[in-house]
Parts: C-alpha cells; sequence; structure tokens
C-alpha cells in the first residue's frame, strides 16, 4: 500500500508510472456478467438473501467443481461469501481459539495469518525455500508440529510466488494434519489460473484428496471480478450452520446483485472468456519471466498459476526495499517488496504482478533493465 501510494503521488505529478504492484486483473469481469448487472439496475427490489448464499448460485459452483476438477460436491457445503476475505474470516472465526497454534508457510499472503491472529492464534511462519517451490513441505510440517498445533492454512498457486504445491505433497501434509485432530484451511483462490496438464485438465482441487479440508475460492481472479467483493468456501456438512450464524451476524449477507450477476460466470460463453484470459496470464508470465533474465534479475522458481513472479535482487547489493524505493524513484515503476510476505528472504524478494497489459509489462521490464544497468556501472 505504501509503494501504490507513492505511485499515486507521482502519477498526480504527470509521471507515467508501471503497475507492477498490483494483484488485481485488467480485464474485468466477463462481459455476460456485466449485462446481467446491468438488467439488475431496472428498480427491481434486490433484497437480502440467505447468509449462505443463493441456491441457485451455490449449486453453479457445485457444477463448476464437477466440470473444471470431475468431483462431485454437495452443493449444501458451499458458503458464498462477502469475497474470499469473508471466507477466511468465517472459516478463522469458527475454528480458531485463543492459544492455538496454526501453521503457515514463509512466504505468504499476510492477511491469511492476520485472521488467525486476530481469534487469538499463535501463528508460526515456518520457512521455506526455492528448493520446496517456497512452499510447505511435509518434513517442514513435521519438524515445526508440537502438541499445541490445531491448523495449517496453505495457498496453492501462491502469492506472492506463483508456485502451486504438488497434489501428492499436499495430500501428505493434509493427511498428517487430520492424524492429529488439526483442520486444514486450503487457499484455491488462483487454482483455476493454474498450468493445466497435457489432456488440458485444471490444477486438482485439495478436495479430491481431503474432502474435510476448508477450502477458499473466490470470483477475484479467475473470473476477474475483484471489486464485485463475491467469494465462497466448502466447508464440513457439521460446519455449515456455524458459518451460517457468523455470516449472519458480521455481514448478513453476500452482496445481491453481484450474486445474480455471477450466474453467468458459469455459462460455456463465460468459461471460456476466462479459459482464454488464464493463457494470456501465461503469456504475460513467460513475457516477465524471459525479461527479467535478460536484465540480470534471477526468478529462482518459475510460477506455474497465480500472476505473479517472486525475483532475487540480492546480487544488487541492495535490500528488496530500497529496490524498490528506488525503482520506483528513479524509473516510475511500482513492485511490491519481500518484507509483505515474511521474514525468510524479506530483503532478498521482490514480487512483480503480470495483471498489467503485455505492453505495460514490458515497458516495465525495459525501465528495469535500465535500472540494472546502470547500478552495475
Amino acid at each position: 500500500m505504501e509503494f501504490g501510494k507513492r505511485a499515486l503521488a507521482l502519477e498526480a505529478e504527470g509521471h507515467h508510472v508501471v503497475k507492477l504492484n498490483l494483484g488485481e486483473p485488467d480485464f474485468g469481469a466477463p462481459p455476460a456478467v456485466l449485462g446481467a448487472l446491468e438488467k439488475l439496475a431496472d428498480g427491481r427490489p434486490l433484497p437480502y438473501t440467505g447468509a449462505t448464499g443463493l441456491t441457485e448460485l451455490r449449486e453453479a459452483i457445485a457444477g463448476f467443481y464437477h466440470q473444471e476438477h470431475d468431483i462431485e460436491v454437495d452443493p449444501a457445503r458451499i458458503v458464498v461469501t462477502a469475497g474470499a476475505s469473508a471466507a477466511l474470516l468465517l472459516v478463522t472465526a469458527a475454528l480458531v481459539d485463543p492459544g492455538d497454534r496454526v501453521l503457515i508457510s514463509d512466504p505468504s499472503y499476510p492477511c491469511n495469518r492476520q485472521f488467525a491472529e486476530s481469534f487469538g492464534a499463535e501463528v508460526v511462519l515456518v520457512p521455506t525455500t526455492a528448493q520446496s517451490r517456497f512452499q510447505l513441505d511435509l518434513p517442514a510440517v513435521r519438524a515445526n508440529w508440537t502438541g499445541q498445533t490445531r491448523g495449517i492454512m496453505i495457498a496453492t498457486p501462491s502469492n506472492p510466488t506463483g508456485t502451486s504445491l504438488g497434489i501428492t505433497e499436499l495430500k501428505a501434509i493434509c493427511d498428517f494434519a487430520a492424524e492429529r485432530g488439526a483442520w486444514r484451511i486450503v487457499d484455491e483462490i488462483y487454482l483455476n489460473l493454474g498450468t493445466r496438464d497435457a489432456a488440458g485438465r485444471a490444477p486438482a482441487t485439495v478436495l479430491s484428496i481431503d474432502p474435510d479440508a476448508f477450502v477458499i475460492n473466490s470470483f477475484s481472479k479467475y473470473f476477474g471480478m475483484t471489486g464485485w467483493r463475491l467469494g465462497w468456501c466448502v466447508v464440513p456438512d457439521e460446519f455449515v450452520p456455524v458459518l451460517e450464524r457468523l455470516a449472519q451476524n458480521y455481514y448478513i449477507c453476500p452482496s445481491t446483485p453481484a450474486q445474480y450477476a455471477a450466474l453467468e460466470c458459469f455459462t460455456p460463453q463465460s468459461l471460456q472468456v476466462a479459459e482464454d484470459r488464464r493463457l494470456e496470464f501465461a503469456r504475460r508470465r513467460a513475457v516477465v519471466l524471459e525479461g527479467l533474465e535478460a536484465a540480470g534479475l534471477p526468478v529462482p522458481v518459475p510460477p506455474d498459476g497465480a500472476f505473479y513472479v517472486y525475483f532475487d535482487v540480492s546480487g544488487t547489493g541492495l535490500s528488496s526495499w530500497e529496490f524498490c524505493e528506488r525503482v520506483l524513484a528513479e524509473k516510475h515503476v511500482a513492485l511490491t517488496p519481500g518484507r509483505d510476505f515474511g521474514r525468510i528472504g524479506a530483503d532478498r524478494y521482490v514480487r512483480l504482478s503480470c495483471s498489467a497489459s503485455v505492453g505495460e509489462l514490458l515497458e516495465g521490464l525495459s525501465r528495469l533493465t535500465k535500472f540494472m544497468a546502470e547500478i552495475r556501472s
């Protein structure tokens, strides 16, 4: 947010700032979703829905799991929420008690640990490395497990690294935690942006190997609906009434017009739009990886999902914060330093978001290349 403010100030002075710090798709919602919202704005009443969301939207999400991941999910287990953040709020409120020990990888999305800590958890940031693709693995989980550990939070693909956890390793971790009576929250908001296999199948959801995991997802990334504030979670049957009561008290229900419009996400036309955009993000990642290599900024683990690249600036002699400060001030390129995402590598790594257009990415990479040439000389 700090670098975002500085970027806005530079823009106000008339500079062209290349914003590669924002984790927000630049496409917007699919056209059919926008059309549906326009129709809803005809003066009709748009009253509260049930706290867990429209029945037809929950059914459509269940159909999405069947079509994309070849698994059956009971719509009754799906809770539609006011964004993935609200899903995390409900799930952590339901699961976390003061003093519970919760394992989260370092680096990771900072709000995940903030949610857990806000309900009194002792969050343990487990160091990861390039060798583990900046993801948890079973040896790391074992090494950090104690009798007070009550749960584990995993994001795959991850923000900030864009890397995924292999389904075999994910199963091993989930099995280990389940055997000890601990819950598993798995953030899959970037899952459908991940690389498909040779047969064109989407990456596997954790529900295929751990049906009792708590799964977080969103309309924000794959469908490009960030400001619509609409997400969902899939939870075990016995937790649905718990989350329903929490939602009733926290925010009553998700946005009614957003829910009705989101039904259009699951038509063949909109799914094709989303798939075309996934391919465009893959193209953008390739452009960024090539450009960073040319600039002499190594990427220890190429991303296979999301729209982020996590690169190493230690060879510059600058900390990640200093690197981002100077690049913004001198070249007007906004990036995000590693300290946002944890402690390990906080001064070494920088996150670049590939959510800008190819033209903007190429301009930003050109400026980074010039910056690197100048500091070398």
